[in-house]
């Protein structure tokens, strides 16, 4: 392990990994103002043109009940946004005080000067905080990464309830197999899907052809009956017949609305033989289309995307910062196949060739985090200026291991290994070899 050759803290360096903490609030502001000049928008329209009737109709009669009438919808139809900009307003409001105390969050480490002042370690508790409850929304324990959140009182430090509905449309394409929600949010985010060239929309589109074609092939099948010669063969019926030509009917129409200005000619291709090959017919490609794994892909595409478009990582942040941790501490001994067993003793010469419970890179949660991380870039070499290996394979300096024989009393021109001890096997001096650093 490298020496702390400094205790000053670098703040830059830090918020490296705190870039999503601000750029989430920054997305769901910016989703908020979108909706709400939509809403404007749209509402503007409406109340022009009502306004325009309701002048032509109190010219044209003289009563004015129907002016009245149409004066009383344009206000029910204001009221009606008024409702919905004071929902958006609050919700604006929100996500400014999240943004403040994470603003305030961030400065207070620009406050302290060095890793050993005591508000250091509060901070980094709290980003710990922050840190599991970001893996527990995206392991989908919502409830328990809101208990964590209330506890530690970090609530407008982490998004909760963007995680939330954002597993809620996630279960809805894995397990419920329905893409209403999911589209809803697609129309929603469109021009930003749009601009990322996102294939989510189509995806789902052509997720819910398959299922119309599906539903027309298994509507056109009645029931089974068996042959004189044993052979299964199938009879039609004719409403079941009808039933299954609408649903294919519907199916093109429905390509022909979404799926036909893609311009994936390939992919269009494969769309249009589904009509001609049933879900049960072992067909490559028409077979992976009609495969249950569609779902699975479609929910990891959501996520992907999902992510991409609010600028989080794709991997959990707690994920990020034990890599950081584990490459400062990994070298080329860690995940060897030639490291010595568990029970051995941790020395200090020892510590990079033995694997040991008390390394992290060799412990069993973190073994396989760490296996492609890279290895520690150390400026400052820590080897001793003499080193030798013995045949077991284990480096030591020549003056250490010379002091070390003479202690134990071990006869002149023999070496133990320091490890092993007086228990272990000897060597003769014209065996241990000169290590030569590159």
């Amino acid at each position: 392990m490298a020496e702390l050759t400094t205790t000053k803290l670098n703040a830059e360096s830090h918020l490296l990994l705190d870039q999503p903490l601000l750029r989430m609030p920054h997305e769901l502001s910016r989703r908020n103002q979108k909706n709400a000049q939509r809403y404007v928008e749209n509402s503007t329209k409406d109340v022009l043109s009502s306004l325009t009737a309701a002048a032509k109709t109190a010219s044209k009669t003289p009563t004015p009940d129907a002016a009245l009438s149409s004066l009383d919808s344009i206000i029910s139809k204001m009221q009606g946004l008024k409702r919905k900009l004071e929902h958006l307003h609050d919700e604006e409001m929100r996500i400014h005080k999240s943004n403040r105390a994470r603003l305030r969050h961030l400065q207070d480490l620009y406050e302290v000067q060095s890793l050993v002042d005591v508000k250091y370690d509060e901070w980094s508790r709290t980003r710990l905080s922050r840190l599991l409850v970001d893996y527990l929304l995206r392991e989908g324990y919502s409830e328990s990464a809101a208990h964590l959140a209330a506890s530690q009182g970090i609530q407008e430090l982490v998004d909760v309830d963007a995680f939330v509905a954002c597993h809620k449309i996630e279960k809805s394409l894995r397990e419920e197999r329905n893409t209403s929600l999911a589209l809803n949010w697609c129309k929603e985010n469109s021009k930003e899907l749009k601009k990322q060239g996102s294939m989510l929309e189509f995806e789902l589109r052509l997720q819910q052809y398959i299922e119309l074609v599906r539903l027309g092939h298994q509507a056109g099948v009645g029931d089974v009956d068996t042959d004189m010669d044993g052979l299964n063969g199938v009879t039609l019926d004719g409403t079941s017949t009808r039933a299954g030509e609408e649903k294919l009917v519907e199916a093109r129409a429905h390509a022909k609305k979404y799926l036909s200005a893609s311009g994936d000619f390939a992919l269009l291709g494969k769309a249009a033989g589904l009509l001609a090959y049933r879900p049960w017919d072992d067909v490559k490609p028409y077979s992976e289309l009609y495969s249950d794994s569609r779902w699975t892909y479609l929910a990891h595409l959501f996520l992907t995307t999902h992510h991409t478009l609010y600028s989080l990582p794709p991997r959990p942040l707690l994920h990020i910062a034990l890599s950081a941790g584990l490459s400062a501490l990994k070298t080329p001994a860690c995940h060897s196949a030639y490291t010595a067993p568990t029970t051995m003793p941790l020395t200090s010469s020892s510590h990079c060739i033995t694997s040991t419970s008390v390394c992290p890179i060799c412990s069993t949660e973190l073994n396989e985090l760490a296996r492609n991380v890279p290895y520690a870039h150390h400026s400052k070499s820590l080897v001793e200026s003499d080193p030798v290996v013995l045949p077991n394979g284990r480096v030591y300096g020549k003056e250490r291991l010379r002091v070390f024989c003479n202690k134990v009393g071990v006869e002149p021109g023999w070496v133990r290994d320091p490890v092993e001890g007086l228990g272990g096997m000897k060597w003769g001096e014209n065996e241990v070899r000169k290590v030569f650093i590159m």
